[in-house]
């Protein structure tokens, strides 16, 4: 009876020490695959302008941990055995065919491929068949842009137009405009302040000084650095800018009136302020956009952080649902607006310390969302606290709804916007158990849906919406920003 137990211990030695090497060996060929993987996705990017995503999230300057775990996600997200090699085998099938410039989803490709195993069996003739539609989008000319400002937004819209600028084919970024005098040691603070970031991180990709010309040099391309006091004091066209995008990220302009401004300037044509605007139309890209026509308007504003955030989904339950009424509470991060230490300001209690206590402040984001959903005009009432986290906020919804729901029945219904339609690039469906604001830094999606926190009682419920309040928001700015220039490529979502 020892001996056999002796024997039974070895046994299970010498196999769990097999099963490790297998292991070892399996993370090896993973490992190698998702390397082919991200060559294969910065290719087709820089050859074709070909962008791939997995499930909207970016894969472009990702690492092999990082794309695994994104594989990871969609698998639980769909729930299906969904690999980095299925990924793979559709790359290289979509790097054989002749497309267009576009923006494809590979991950709902491979869901897609699971759904249909039999017609997936050959991965190109599968995946020629379901981008069959793939065309060139037409007249589609390169938009200059201009960063009127150059704050936390206009930072952040800097860094992601310069890494996603490909062969330059939509958004180039030519100048950015500031107040004061731009010597070598302003240059010098403003190249370091888009290189690092408390918050968000290094910026991936290279920020030199160019003190003769006034200019930053980003990844290799020239951004102009122009002084002024007034927009319409500015002659874009002698730094060869013109028909430009000026992105209006200052918050000084908030009007038509004073919007209008901008085109005054020579090389100016559009207008788009990141704030919400008066006399203009607010945008909430994905739920309005296309309501609004750039052929016949030249200024637009993206509205607010929260608006973007909670109006996707207010929609998604105003469609399903219907809505009697509600009321929305944002937890936001504090803002630069507001004193780091106990001062003078011109709201009581934005004048304590910002760091040290929740604030109670008033927000707009109840009466903004009826510019974007007229339904609820009147129907919503809306505060905020802003809390000692510098980035990352939450919008808690309360509302009641014209008919009963379960939990299961409103998760169900996001989970399918969330996957399918017209609003998957803004609402990201979380499925962590342990989901905290600083995990959702970092994500482009405007409105993060926590289907663990959702709560029920006949036809009241209580969902909570997490949001990027810097990272999130200028991804929908951009996407706008597109959208204004008519430079959006077809997409395959």
């Amino acid at each position: 009876m020892h001996q056999i137990s002796k024997i039974n211990r070895y046994n299970t030695t010498m196999s769990t020490t097999t099963n490790y090497e297998d292991q070892v060996s399996s993370q090896v060929k993973t490992r190698r695959a998702t390397v082919e993987f991200i060559n294969i996705v910065n290719d087709l990017w820089y050859d074709k302008s070909i962008e791939l995503v997995l499930f909207r999230n970016q894969l472009l300057d990702k690492q092999t941990s990082e794309v695994l775990n994104l594989i990871n996600y969609a698998k639980e997200f769909v729930a299906k055995p969904i690999t980095i090699f299925d990924a793979l085998d559709i790359a290289k099938a979509i790097q054989k065919l002749d497309l267009p410039a576009s923006k494809l989803d590979i991950g709902k490709l491979a869901y897609e491929c699971q759904l249909n195993e039999a017609a997936c069996v050959d991965k190109l003739t599968f995946v020629k068949n379901q981008l069959k539609g793939a065309t060139a989008s037409e007249n589609i000319e390169p938009k200059d842009v201009v960063l009127y400002g150059f704050g936390r937004i206009g930072r952040l819209l800097a860094r992601e137009l310069m890494n996603k600028m490909g062969k330059g084919s939509q958004l180039r970024l030519r100048a950015v405009v500031t107040r004061g005098k731009i010597d070598q040691t302003v240059l010098e603070k403003r190249a370091s302040l888009l290189s690092i970031d408390s918050v968000h991180g290094d910026f991936k990709g290279t920020v030199q000084v160019d003190v003769e010309n006034s200019a930053l040099i980003i990844n290799g391309t020239t951004v102009y650095m122009i002084s002024a006091n007034q927009p319409e004091d500015i002659d874009y066209t002698a730094y060869e800018i013109n028909d430009a995008l000026i992105i209006d990220n200052t918050g000084a302009f908030r009007d038509k009136e004073a919007l209008s401004r901008h085109l005054v300037a020579k090389g100016a044509s559009k207008v788009l302020l990141t704030a919400p605007g008066k006399g203009v139309p607010n945008i909430v890209h994905g739920v309005n956009h296309k309501e609004n026509n750039p052929d016949k308007i030249d200024i637009f504003s993206a509205a607010s952080c929260t608006t973007n955030a909670i109006t996707p989904v207010l929609k998604v339950l105003e469609d399903s649902f219907g809505i009697n009424k509600g009321h929305l509470e944002t937890i936001h991060a504090y803002t630069n607006d507001q004193n780091l230490v106990d001062n003078m300001h011109s709201k009581y209690r934005r004048g304590r310390a910002a760091a040290l206590n929740m604030v109670i402040t008033e927000t707009g984001a109840g009466a903004a969302v009826a510019k974007a959903l007229p339904a609820l005009a009147g129907k919503l009432t809306s505060n905020a606290i802003r809390v000692p986290v510098p980035n990352g906020s939450l919008a808690i919804l309360s509302l009641q709804l014209h008919s009963d729901v379960t939990v299961e029945s409103v998760n169900a219904i996001m989970k399918k916007y969330a996957l399918e339609g017209d609003l998957v690039e803004q609402i990201k469906y979380s499925i962590d158990n342990e989901l905290v604001s600083s995990d959702i830094v970092g994500c482009s999606a405007p409105s993060i849906f926590d289907s663990k926190a959702t709560i029920t009682d006949g036809n009241s419920i209580v969902i909570y919406v997490w949001y990027d309040n810097e990272y999130g928001y200028s991804h929908q700015v951009i996407r706008l920003a597109k959208h204004i220039a008519k430079v959006r490529r077809f997409t395959y979502y």
